[in-house]
C-alpha cells in the first residue's frame, strides 16, 4: 500500500503542482490586467481579458524595445536606479536571470563537459562562454582557460570555475538533460 501511495504521489505531484504553478501565475497576472482595466473604467467582461492585456502590453514593450530611443531613454532610466545599491543588486540578479532564459539571436555555446579531480572521479560542468572577461584572461598564467559552470544539485546556485581547456573532456550530452542530472543529484533520468 505504502508503494502504491508513493508510487501515485510521485506521479500526480509534479503534475498538480506545474498545473497550480501556471494557474497561479495566470491568476496573478489577470487580476493585474484587471486592476489596469478598471483603471480606465472598463470592466472585464470575460476571465482571462486582463491576462491577454498584460499580454499585449508586454508585446508592445518589446516593440518599444526595438526603437533606438525608447532603448536609451530606458538605459539612462536603469543608470540612475543602479546608483542605488539594494536596488542594483536586485535588479541586476533579475535581470542577468532573464537573459539566460532568452539569449535573443545569440549563439548557444553550453557546452557540457567533465572535469577530472585530484581523486580521479570527475565532476559534470557547463561552458556558458568560450572565454573569460579581459580582467581574469590578464590576471591568469598563459593557457587556454575557460569559465565552467558547476551547477549545485537541488539549487539555482553553482560555482563557476576557471579551467584550462585542456582539462575539460567535452561530452555528447544536451544542456537540458544534463542540468536536469546535476540538479537532482542524478536522480531524474527524464
Amino acid at each position: 500500500m505504502k508503494r502504491t501511495l508513493t508510487r501515485g504521489l510521485m506521479n500526480l505531484l509534479p503534475m498538480a503542482l506545474s498545473l497550480w504553478l501556471f494557474w497561479s501565475l495566470f491568476e496573478s497576472l489577470d487580476g493585474l490586467g484587471n486592476v489596469l482595466l478598471e483603471l480606465v473604467a472598463i470592466h472585464p467582461a470575460f476571465i482571462g481579458e486582463g491576462f491577454l492585456l498584460v499580454v499585449a502590453l508586454i508585446f508592445a514593450a518589446g516593440l518599444l524595445f526595438s526603437v533606438s530611443p525608447f532603448t536609451w531613454l530606458w538605459g539612462k532610466i536603469e543608470r540612475a536606479l543602479m546608483r542605488f545599491p539594494l536596488f542594483k543588486s536586485v535588479y541586476g540578479s533579475i535581470r542577468d536571470i532573464a537573459s539566460l532564459m532568452n539569449r535573443d539571436g545569440k549563439p548557444k555555446s553550453q557546452q557540457v563537459v567533465l572535469v577530472r579531480q585530484a581523486n580521479g572521479g570527475y565532476v559534470v560542468g557547463f561552458i556558458m562562454t568560450d572565454a573569460p572577461p579581459k580582467p581574469l584572461q590578464d590576471a591568469l598564467p598563459e593557457g587556454d582557460w575557460v569559465p565552467v559552470l558547476f551547477q549545485l544539485s537541488y539549487q539555482m546556485a553553482g560555482v563557476t570555475s576557471l579551467v584550462r581547456r585542456e582539462d575539460l573532456l567535452p561530452v555528447n550530452w544536451s544542456f537540458e538533460e544534463a542540468m536536469r542530472f546535476n540538479l537532482t543529484a542524478g536522480i531524474s533520468t527524464h
